[in-house]
């Protein structure tokens, strides 16, 4: 007997959860904003979930909690929690799923940790889906509906990117975020020890369309989007892994005038054609994966791409073309001693780098790393929670875990300082470096005077280095050269630098 139509539609509860614990700080947890703006905002959402809301059929009915930015309503009547997971919140996410089961709510696991630890992840749901969700969500919704949930759910093949439909951001609360995520692109030729995009996503590179990617750009920033934003941060693992994409596509974005940042290779430092599209196109910033300043570090880690190219060099030539270039940094490889801090120290200072993510090596489940560590009986322990790349959780091999921490813990008070912030950002406003920016996303007085008053407001504190800096910034703010938002991030860094760790 087929059941009525009505009994087929269902209230889908879809779960980011919040990135790091309620009482610690880290670069990542954007505490330190949502308190200097008195609300409560995050850089951006996980794409999975607008992207599960769109494979959604309309007849349901979608909400999305995420942790970030507002609390997740457990008697809302959920008839299913979709939660996405990464491994440094997993803790977290079992914690919600706990919760949704004890009050009947049927509820699936996704992401990639869940992916690397299914058995794991099945302690705490009904349901994993194992890889990507895109070939397989339809099932899981009309498994759900006839309260017939598989165990795991994994797709056959990789998803053809080319097929699918644009994420639906309408379910989000897009005045919350900072920034729009968009992918254009999948997959990892590269296959560094310490990394699992490879073996998550594959080493293929698969793409979207271009009128696809250009399709979404329009949908973000459309005068009838309810949020509307230019910022855009492309979330592919490289950017550049497919040159001639990644050239239709900087051709194609120029006219959009967005404000935009992606992570590509170091090698984008000898490709001067790209460079120029992708700041012609808007291209304000560039994550790199410098990772360390080791060539042995480099070569034990696999990262060939890195030993192939002088580092300063490289800043150098992207940073000529007004693209600023964040570094991330790991500490704790097996060839780092405790020299290894003074050398980072000084190369950042070197450098230049204004903003660089220095994070503790953390062997996250799936990796070659982890594999190794375990095998070599040196993983500490296996709580998630502290998998947050400001944790030691392995044993390393020529220092102590102890020695690593401290010694984090003064590069990033060192690189973080509010006498080593001023004196890189009064070198980048020196050569005006953000004009660009200021051309296509220009700050508004208003904006600027707000800032300064609450500037003011944090002035008279038992922070006497935080209030020396303000007073030495206050008289610049006004100057077209600075950009507040650069301001903000550092000062935010300095935060958990010196009282985070």
């Amino acid at each position: 007997m087929t059941l009525p139509y009505l009994l087929y539609i269902m209230k889908i509860a879809l779960i980011i959860p919040r990135n790091g614990s309620e009482n610690e700080k880290s670069f990542y947890d954007y505490k330190f904003f949502s308190k200097f703006l008195i609300s409560r905002k995050y850089f951006s959402y996980l794409l999975a979930i607008p992207t599960l809301a769109a494979l959604t059929p309309p007849e349901h009915e979608v909400r999305v909690f995420d942790e970030n930015i507002e609390e997740v309503d457990y008697d809302w009547g959920a008839d299913l929690a979709g939660i996405s997971v990464r491994t440094m919140f997993a803790i977290r996410a079992y914690d919600i799923a706990d919760k949704f089961r004890a009050k009947g709510v049927k509820t699936v696991l996704g992401g990639i940790h869940p992916s690397m630890c299914p058995e794991e992840a099945l302690r705490h749901c009904d349901s994993v889906v194992i890889g990507e969700a895109e070939d397989v969500w339809q099932s899981v919704l009309t498994d759900a509906t006839h309260n017939a949930l598989k165990k795991t759910y994994t797709a056959g093949k990789k998803t053809d990117l080319k097929t699918c439909q644009n994420p639906k951001r309408t379910v989000l609360s897009k005045s919350k975020y900072f920034s729009d995520i968009v992918q254009t692109t999948k997959g990892c030729p590269f296959h560094c020890e310490f990394c699992s995009v490879y073996a998550y996503d594959g080493k293929t590179i698969r793409s979207k369309t271009i009128e696809q990617v250009t399709s979404e750009i329009r949908e973000i920033t459309s005068s009838d989007a309810k949020y509307k934003k230019k910022s855009v941060f492309f979330a592919d693992d490289n950017i550049i892994s497919d040159r001639r994409f990644a050239r239709e596509l900087f051709l194609a974005l120029k006219q959009y005038r967005l404000n935009w940042s992606c992570q590509a290779s170091i090698n984008i430092a000898g490709d001067d054609d790209l460079l120029r599209l992708m700041k012609d196109s808007g291209c304000g910033a560039v994550l790199i994966g410098f990772e360390s300043v080791s060539q042995k570090n480099l070569s034990l880690m696999d990262k060939k791409v890195n030993q192939k190219l002088d580092y300063i060099d490289a800043i150098k030539k992207i940073q000529s073309y007004g693209i600023l270039v964040h570094g991330s940094f790991i500490l704790g490889y097996d060839f780092d001693t405790e020299t290894a801090f003074d050398e980072l120290i000084n190369f950042i200072d070197e450098s230049k780098l204004l903003m660089p993510l220095i994070n503790i090596l953390t062997p996250f489940p799936g990796t070659k790393l982890f594999s190794r560590f375990d095998e070599e009986g040196r993983i500490i322990h296996k709580d998630w929670s502290k998998y947050d790349a400001k944790t030691v959780v392995f044993k390393p091999a020529l220092m102590t875990a102890e020695e690593l921490r401290e010694g984090y813990k003064r590069v990033i008070e060192q690189v973080y300082s509010f006498d080593s912030i001023l004196k890189k950002l009064n070198y980048y406003w020196g050569i005006d470096f953000w004009k660009h920016s200021n051309e296509v996303d220009p700050i508004k007085f208003k904006y600027r005077l707000l800032f300064a008053a609450r500037l003011l407001t944090l002035l008279f504190s038992t922070k006497i280095e935080r209030s020396k800096f303000i007073l030495k910034i206050l008289p610049k703010l006004f100057n077209k050269r600075v950009r507040v938002s650069t301001i903000l991030t550092l000062m935010a860094y300095n935060d958990y630098a010196y009282t985070g760790v």
